[in-house]
């Protein structure tokens, strides 16, 4: 399965990667490559425990357009 994830680093340095399509799956690393390996695994896991729970494996996410 194919997921996007953002990553972006934090005030202490730290780089944060996230799935938005599944909710709560965060993982982090020290670079960006370390954030994304992290994720992968972190993906695996939360499908997991969502599938061992029977709740849906992701959410929908849309993209918007905001005038600013």
């Amino acid at each position: 399965m194919k997921f996007i994830i953002t990553i972006f680093q934090d005030e202490d340095g730290m780089f944060i990667a996230e799935c938005p399509s599944i909710p709560g799956c965060v993982s982090q690393g020290k670079t960006e490559q370390e954030a994304e390996k992290n994720i992968q695994e972190a993906i695996k896991e939360c499908l997991e425990v969502r599938a061992e729970k029977g709740m849906p494996l992701t959410v929908t996410t849309r993209q918007v357009e905001v005038h600013v």
